[in-house]
């Protein structure tokens, strides 16, 4: 799996949240009679795949149809332009899904999996606590040219741009930032800034400067997986 660009991980599982029909009907003990031992379950694996790179605590999060795998009759979401190359984690999820199955098998969603991986990868980070609310159905179906259509906003925004996607979405400029900023912890993949840090004139001359040096450092070995620490 590949670095994570700085938006489109979060932007989707708010997309998710928000647009969610059942979210009303969510509640905290869900299973707590077909499955007891899945909080704990899911928090095995977060801990184990967060304390091997903290990054991926920040890519843990994302709607369930991005999960869906193409098959010879089915395109999935996963090759769309704001996802491929993108979007990482994968794995983890398999792993959690994995240990799920094995103390409730058939029980728990893949949506609800995410849902708590999220919040236990924020704690793991450093990060607030909440109680995670359960209940969602996993999606059967996916759109690529949902996925494609611009709704997912790219690295290479501008700050019109994001505040715009944003707001379509129900999203202040400060959830922006502070959504942006969660899933990114403070590193992002060195392509991301490249034409910024180099070419642009609307930031700090320190900052890019700074930027550009770490960025020397690394091109000779950058193939768009390695990243640029703040």
């Amino acid at each position: 799996m590949v670095a994570a660009s700085p938006f489109s991980v979060v932007f989707v599982v708010v997309i998710s949240i928000l647009g969610s029909t059942t979210y009303a009907q969510l509640c905290p003990n869900f299973y707590s009679k077909s499955c007891p031992k899945v909080f704990s379950t899911v928090e095995q694996v977060v801990e184990s795949a967060v304390s091997k790179e903290p990054r991926m605590g920040a890519s843990l999060g994302c709607e369930m149809s991005i999960l869906l795998d193409d098959t010879s009759s089915f395109t999935g979401e996963k090759t769309a332009a704001p996802n491929n190359n993108s979007v990482r984690g994968f794995e983890v999820v398999d792993a959690i899904k994995a240990e799920v199955e094995k103390v409730c098998p058939g029980v728990v969603s893949c949506a609800d999996i995410l849902a708590i991986a999220a919040r236990n990868s924020v704690v793991k980070l450093g990060g607030p606590d909440w109680d995670v609310k359960l209940g969602r159905r996993d999606s059967k179906t996916a759109s690529l040219s949902a996925a494609n259509s611009g709704v997912i906003p790219p690295p290479t925004a501008n700050l019109t741009q994001l505040i715009n996607r944003f707001a379509a979405r129900g999203l202040s400029a400060k959830d922006m930032v502070a959504l942006s900023g969660a899933h990114t912890i403070g590193q992002a993949r060195c392509v991301i800034f490249r034409n910024r840090i180099y070419n642009e004139k609307n930031i700090d001359s320190s900052f890019a400067k700074a930027r550009q040096g770490k960025a020397a450092a690394l091109e000779p070995t950058d193939q768009g997986t390695t990243t640029l620490l703040p």
